[in-house]
């Protein structure tokens, strides 16, 4: 593609290649302006609707007008590739950041990470109002410019892949693993809370410098998502005021029904806990799952048809909390089991549908069934224009 004019473009560097669009960087004449161009991959252009939901997702992220958003500019089709074209943002990201200061045994100080997740927060926020929900909070999303903007990414890729489920039609998880809501390893589409959940998850590895759960596979990482309690973030980092604690064990409930019910709630807690405003004390239990251990509903695609996960969760470790978080241990076991149950149910028979018909109608090898999206194994991520003076190199 170097070298190559796409619309109005002319592609000049590969940027980076993720599981669902290959990023490049391109030059504007008309604007005099560096772009970045996101080429969606062909195996999901075939999926049916997807013309539909391209065009309908991409005019409603670019109307989103956020200093923390990146800018969609354009998207369009040529020669059966869509693409969607924004900002070109001169950073890195937020994960590059943490592998840097993870190879000199660092973590962010507390102040820089709590900015970071307030930024993004208000993102979020505003995004929401706009009944846009992001789905895939992550590092790798988040890109931090050489003046210390904060700007999150891929926004409605993952409405763009799939309106109704968190798998597509091929039998991609749409998501990623390690910052990934329970309700969304079960299988469900997830709402605002979910990208509460991911924020949490942010601010969790931001401040202990490490991820609260993680594993050898993506299936084990979604398992304990679902089935493990969360490791107390004071165990893991002593120094951590016990209300940003309390802010990411509200963040981090099992139920979506425990946490921060809007993105405003959690940062203003976090206002308060930075200036050491007491908090209300938060049940550890939260983050327990009160039902028996559960399995995600995961595809495997081509020809064969759906496999429900036999894997089974590892029992939960006894965690003592630590005297400065209260524990109540309200019950909560009916709900939360019957929610899980109808979601895994509804799930395993939405995706085992669309494979079967897939396999009457395709030919082919499929699609592996959990996928880390986009910059999980790009090199890098777009996004702030450069100087309009600038030219193409």
């Amino acid at each position: 593609m170097i070298g190559k004019t796409l619309g109005k473009y002319r592609i000049v560097e590969h940027l980076g290649r993720g599981g669902m669009a290959e990023v490049y960087k391109a030059y504007q004449p008309g604007l005099d302006r560096y772009v970045a161009i996101k080429l969606m991959h062909t195996f999901l252009v075939e999926e049916e609707g997807f013309l539909g939901r391209f065009q309908r997702e991409a005019k409603a992220v670019a109307r989103l007008r956020h200093p923390n958003i990146v800018q969609v500019y354009d998207f369009d089709v040529e020669d059966g590739v869509y693409y969607m074209v924004m900002e070109f943002i001169d950073g890195i990201t937020l994960k590059a950041k943490l592998q840097e200061l993870e190879a000199q045994g660092q973590r962010l100080p507390l102040e820089e990470a709590v900015r970071i997740v307030k930024a993004v927060g208000e993102a979020l926020a505003y995004a929401h109002k706009q009944g846009m929900v992001h789905r895939d909070v992550k590092p790798a999303n988040i890109m931090l410019t050489r003046e210390g903007q904060v700007i999150l990414t891929d926004f409605g890729i993952a409405k763009i892949l799939g309106s109704s489920t968190q798998f597509t039609a091929s039998g991609m998880m749409i998501g990623t693993p390690a910052y990934m809501a329970p309700e969304q390893g079960m299988g469900a589409h997830g709402d605002e809370r979910s990208d509460i959940y991911s924020l949490g998850v942010v601010l969790y590895q931001l401040v202990t410098g490490r991820l609260p759960f993680d594993a050898d596979t993506p299936l084990a990482i979604v398992l304990k998502h679902l089935n493990d309690p969360l490791p107390l973030p004071r165990a893991v980092n002593p120094e951590l005021p016990e209300g940003i604690e309390r802010v990411i064990l509200k963040a981090l409930a099992k139920d979506p029904a425990d946490r921060y019910q809007n993105v405003e709630a959690m940062l203003a807690d976090l206002d308060k806990a930075m200036q050491g405003i007491p908090l209300p004390a938060v049940d550890p239990a939260i983050t327990t799952a009160s039902a028996p251990a559960v399995e995600p509903v995961t595809a495997v695609s081509g020809r064969a048809a759906t496999v429900v996960s036999r894997e089974a969760a590892e029992p939960p470790p006894t965690t003592a909390a630590p005297p400065t978080v209260v524990s109540e241990a309200p019950p909560r076991i009916t709900r939360l089991r019957r929610w899980i149950a109808l979601g895994g149910v509804a799930a395993l028979l939405l995706v085992g549908g669309l494979l079967f018909l897939l396999s009457v109608q395709r030919k082919g090898p499929g699609v592996p069934a959990i996928v880390a999206q986009a910059t999980a194994t790009a090199t890098a991520t777009p996004v702030v224009t450069p100087s309009p003076s600038s030219t193409p190199t």
